[in-house]
């Protein structure tokens, strides 16, 4: 397999589920639907990014949206009795709200799960690695410090690759770092796979992770 086929796409009703799900089927709902879940999603994402959220799914009823936050530390997104989870409700109805007339009728549930392993999952990882590029740390130490945090948590491989401007080079490169093994092709293995920008002070380093738990 090459490079341009998502490891996750890849596997899409076999190994892997979307993360949004309808349980309906409207020509009309569905531009108006498909837009609320990349706002939500995308929402959730910039406002409690400092919990570490690492994923969000949204499942679609008649008139009900239940939105699932994964989070590295869910304790930060709750807060103190719980005056956290009104938060993340105000903002999921005002997403909704922008888009719907009748967003009285709707009925709004969420779950926050915890990451158990937050090093078995590549989006924290490649956030991990970026956010330590930005602070013009040395890339190598970072990369290598990542993967044996990764290898230690019970990972059977993992690859990270850099592309751009690493270290304030004048000519942008790609740097690819394996230790283990990632089978790419077998559709049976559970590989994540992430990637996120570092917006550097030469510019955007691009980051991937790959991770085969």
């Amino acid at each position: 397999m090459g490079q341009k086929v998502h490891p996750k796409g890849l596997r899409l009703g076999i190994t892997k589920m979307w993360d949004s799900r309808w349980l309906f089927s409207d020509k009309k709902m569905y531009r108006d639907s498909l837009i609320e879940d990349i706002k939500v999603r995308d929402g959730v994402m910039k406002k409690f990014g400092f919990a570490h959220v690492t994923q969000v799914e949204i499942e679609r009823a008649i008139n009900r949206i239940t939105v699932i936050i994964h989070a590295v530390k869910p304790g930060m997104i709750i807060g103190r009795g719980g005056k956290g989870l009104e938060d993340v409700k105000k903002f999921i109805l005002g997403v909704v709200g922008e888009m719907r007339a009748d967003k009285d009728k709707i009925k709004t549930e969420f779950k926050i799960e915890p990451v158990k392993k937050p090093y078995l999952n590549a989006y924290y990882v490649a956030s991990e690695v970026a956010s330590k590029l930005v602070r013009n740390l040395p890339h190598r130490r970072v990369v290598h410090l990542s993967m044996n945090k990764v290898m230690e948590s019970g990972a059977k491989g993992v690859k990270i690759q850099l592309a751009g401007r690493i270290a304030g080079t004048i000519i942008g490169r790609t740097e690819k770092y394996f230790e283990g093994s990632v089978p790419a092709s077998t559709i049976r293995e559970d590989v994540d796979f992430a990637r996120v920008p570092a917006l550097t002070r030469s510019g955007y380093v691009g980051v991937k992770v790959w991770i085969a738990r």
